[in-house]
């Protein structure tokens, strides 16, 4: 296990006359030298009650529950060092092991480059991607989009609609950048209220235990790097005249047409919300089905339902260049001939860890082929005192799992308990119309590794559609271990699949059997209580055998 941030005996460095003052001020009791309160014994830590020196340098914050004395971080040989931890990008995982490291008694700071809604070399913001350019606003937009169909579904439960409902697209981007502004001044009051230290600015490491920010180098026993991901597009003949999915957030107006570029979450769930913005949408691709790495009978279940919505799906084709004729007509050309004028090209063909000028070369910073930090189970790098959490190591890029490395770092560099970050049964959803969710192995997984397999799968019409008139349809597929019983899979495509997941999630994290599932009463009448009460197998695969149907 890989060494924790060691808190050796330290000078402590505050005004005894002021301490005792705070003190009073919050009702809790003070005593003098080594008869300081039980509960502010134990936030020194290992420091020693006697010998307090005065200075000016540790912070020290009162709460209702104590008083919390940060101290000053020291290395064995006696050279101090400003910080326990110094964390490079505020993102939701930079933050959260920045906020909790400073709870557990470090003296943690955070740095973080000026906020706009469009990443770049000089521009970032306390939140991140999640929260500035990603899944916050998309979900926004996601939200807004869907109204589309709900009027429309409304008609078929007789409610008549006097006029066509009108939408005003600026007017939902202006809410939504309103919406993100609020969010990041909350992330910055949770790092101010942890009593982590916030520096607007680039940070760069220059050294082993120093990190430069604004000019100004800061020492740190620990420093993580949490910078995230930038979008990456190919270099193509007219790729400046592309938009990517930070620009898509930020649409002054909504073309006529658009061309995404991409199969993957991005690219499907902007489509999705274009489409239903009325904006005629096309979808191009190099694999014959979207959404690679899912599911096989989920990604031909959601390219079903894309085109039964109106996508114009194009798989089987590579871009090759884009030229523009207008300020609202481009032309998409593609690797078999293929011409497509629209009044929008978007890229949406992956991104990449955001590394430039970090000086991760200077301290031996090993890097992926992809340009991915390499870690370790625990988030370490290959420097010693340099970890890495969050989309920038490439393991699994979602807000919840950077979330989670950052409360493993907690606990290794904090709490004296060296915890690896746990990858396995990881929920996950993609926010199409309908939207998909799933946790645990697809089918072809769960074949290559076991073998035997029974599939047990639900594709029906839900109740709503029985009347809306919509041809929208649900698919829930459950994936068996028969030797152990245990459900090593579940898929769900369909309205509100993400909020049925994650409840599934929990139990299949657990270990549940398909006799529990099976053992679990249904809510009715809901979509979801079909997991529950599937019973006929609907395949059986064995190791020396074909699928078996039911």
């Amino acid at each position: 296990p890989p060494p924790t941030a060691s808190r050796s005996p330290c000078s402590l460095s505050f005004s005894l006359g002021g301490l005792e003052s705070m003190l009073a001020r919050s009702s809790l009791a003070y005593k003098h030298s080594c008869g300081l309160s039980s509960s502010l014994r134990l936030r020194l830590g290992r420091s020693s009650c006697s010998g307090v020196k005065v200075g000016l340098r540790s912070k020290c914050s009162v709460r209702s529950s104590g008083v919390g004395v940060r101290t000053m971080a020291s290395s064995d040989s006696g050279d101090a060092f400003d910080y326990d931890l110094f964390t490079i990008g505020a993102g939701s995982g930079g933050v959260r092991a920045s906020r909790m490291s400073a709870a557990a008694g470090g003296r943690v700071a955070i740095c973080e480059m000026p906020f706009s809604t469009k990443a770049s070399d000089s521009a970032g913001g306390a939140g991140g991607t999640c929260v500035i350019r990603g899944c916050v606003p998309k979900k926004l937009l996601v939200y807004g989009s869907t109204y589309a169909t709900h009027f429309q579904d409304a008609k078929g439960f007789e409610w008549e609609l006097d006029t066509e409902p009108r939408h005003h697209w600026g007017k939902l981007i202006a809410k939504k950048n309103a919406e993100i502004n609020r969010l990041t001044g909350i992330y910055q009051k949770l790092l101010n209220g942890a009593g982590v230290e916030y520096f607007e600015g680039r940070g760069k490491i220059v050294g082993p235990n120093k990190v430069e920010v604004n000019g100004k180098v800061y020492t740190a026993r620990n420093i993580l790097i949490s910078t995230g991901g930038r979008v990456s597009v190919p270099d193509l003949p007219g790729v400046e005249h592309v938009i990517s999915s930070d620009d898509a957030l930020e649409l002054p107006e909504l073309p006529k047409s658009m061309a995404i570029v991409g199969s993957g979450y991005i690219a499907l769930e902007f489509a999705c919300i274009f489409n239903a913005m009325g904006v005629e949408t096309h979808v191009f691709y190099r694999q014959p089905l979207p959404l690679r790495g899912f599911d096989e009978e989920v990604r031909q279940f959601l390219y079903e339902q894309m085109v039964e919505k109106g996508i114009h799906m194009h798989p089987n084709e590579s871009p090759e260049a884009v030229e523009k004729k207008a300020d609202d007509a481009y032309v998409l050309k593609t690797a078999s001939g293929g011409s497509h004028e629209v009044g929008k090209v978007m890229f949406a063909t992956g991104r990449k860890p955001n590394v430039n000028n970090l000086g991760l070369e200077t301290v031996g910073v090993e890097m992926a082929q992809n340009g991915a930090v390499k870690v370790d189970p625990y988030s370490k790098t290959t420097a010693e005192g340099i970890w890495a959490i969050g989309d920038v190591t490439d393991r699994i890029n979602l807000t919840p799992v950077a979330l989670m490395e950052g409360m493993a770092i907690c606990e290794t560099l904090f709490k004296n308990n060296p915890t690896k970050a746990d990858h396995k049964e990881v929920p996950c959803a993609v926010f199409t119309q309908p939207p998909v969710s799933c946790v645990g192995m697809t089918e072809e997984e769960a074949i290559a590794e076991f073998g035997d397999v029974d599939v047990y799968t639900s594709n029906f019409r839900p109740m709503k559609h029985t009347i809306s008139g919509s041809g929208e349809r649900c698919l829930m597929k459950l994936i068996v271990h028969p030797t152990t019983d245990k459900v090593v899979g579940v898929h769900i495509v369909g309205d509100e699949a993400g909020e049925i997941m994650q409840g599934i999630a929990i139990a299949v994290k657990m270990g549940a059997t398909k006799h529990d599932f099976d053992r679990t009463i249904g809510i009715h009448p809901t979509a979801a209580e079909e997991l529950v009460t599937m019973r006929t197998v609907t395949r059986q695969v064995r190791k020396e055998a074909k699928a078996v149907a039911s």
